[in-house]
């Protein structure tokens, strides 16, 4: 276990964008000395002063040969494949996930894409902004739909999934789990292993992806899974956009072989102004937010003050260990 310096002697570091994880901090009378910045160019500044940093989206791996004092990072995110592990191992620095800080919120996000499509609330919304009062409509394809007695395939059934899959059940959906453990999950029908997607893609009114981004799941939803869906099936991705072939996406979206997406991650962040899937009318797209929530800084504290404790007691392993 890596030694970290006593509170009158610590540093910790926060690094958002946004998020108010110093006030945080703040608000629960501790004593270590701390900082926040909010862009890469103040964190490079800045970092050499931090024993610990919290950290996620600003973290680049150039960093880390000019942190001696860096003994420990929490991750502000549950993903963490923007951390070279092997080189924090081998500099003596742990890393900790912020692992079930946001299942709810990703969750409940997750089923209000599936919703918003179901009930077709992305295109009452634009509708509304052009005051064009929707006709009844005689074509029932074209109609709302109900999601009781559909098919939900998530990929992935870590929290996130499985608190889907509670949820899913709730609207009397059918839920099939892909994950590479095949042992049986509450809410879920089935579980099958990943080598078996094509098979039940195809039998999905929807899927969701939950899953992390790992080299087995990077372009895991490619051109073949896509055609394997049903032309009225829709894609919701509320894990991290390399995990689908967004070229195949595009291609498919456009030729309407699925009914639609949404999408709350892509492979570049910011969505670029000039990508499609802006302005494709059967895609919802959210900017990364699936895992905001009011709550999300304290839940963030929480980890990183419980792993603090573990390191003052020496114990070896860490809440959410990464490295």
């Amino acid at each position: 276990m890596a030694f970290l310096p006593g509170d009158e002697a610590l540093t910790i570091g926060f690094a958002h964008a946004a998020y108010q994880m110093r006030d945080e901090y703040l608000a629960r009378g501790l004593k270590a000395k701390s900082f926040e910045v909010r862009t890469f160019d103040d964190l490079r500044a800045r970092a050499p002063e931090a024993d610990v940093l919290v950290v996620s989206g600003l973290w680049r791996n150039e960093l880390l040969p000019s942190l001696p004092k860096l003994r420990f990072i929490q991750s502000i995110s549950a993903g963490t494949d923007q951390f070279d592990k092997a080189a924090l191992a081998a500099a003596g620095v742990r890393l900790a996930s912020a692992q079930g800080s946001n299942e709810r919120a990703v969750a409940e996000h997750a089923m209000a894409l599936i919703l918003s499509l179901s009930r077709q609330l992305h295109l009452g919304r634009d509708n509304q902004a052009a005051r064009q009062w929707r006709p009844m409509i005689g074509d029932r394809a074209r109609r709302e739909d109900e999601l009781g007695g559909k098919t939900l395939v998530i990929v992935g059934l870590g929290r996130i999934g499985l608190r889907l899959a509670k949820l899913a059940c709730a609207f009397d959906m059918r839920v099939i789990g892909v994950r590479r453990s095949p042992e049986p999950a509450d809410h879920v029908e089935a579980v099958v292993r990943p080598d078996q997607l094509a098979e039940v893609v195809a039998q999905a009114d929807v899927v969701a992806l939950t899953c992390p981004l790992t080299p087995e799941t990077e372009g895991l939803i490619d051109a073949e899974i896509l055609a394997a869906m049903k032309p009225s099936a829709v894609l919701i991705n509320v894990a991290r956009g390399r995990v689908v072939d967004e070229a195949a996406l595009l291609e498919t979206l456009k030729a309407g072989r699925i009914a639609g997406a949404g999408l709350d991650c892509f492979h570049e962040e910011p969505l670029p102004a000039a990508s499609l899937f802006w302005v494709l009318p059967q895609v919802i797209v959210t900017p990364h937010s699936a895992g905001e929530t009011r709550a999300y800084e304290g839940n963030v504290i929480d980890l990183l003050l419980d792993n603090l404790a573990r390191f003052r007691r020496g114990e070896p392993v860490l809440r959410n260990p990464i490295v």
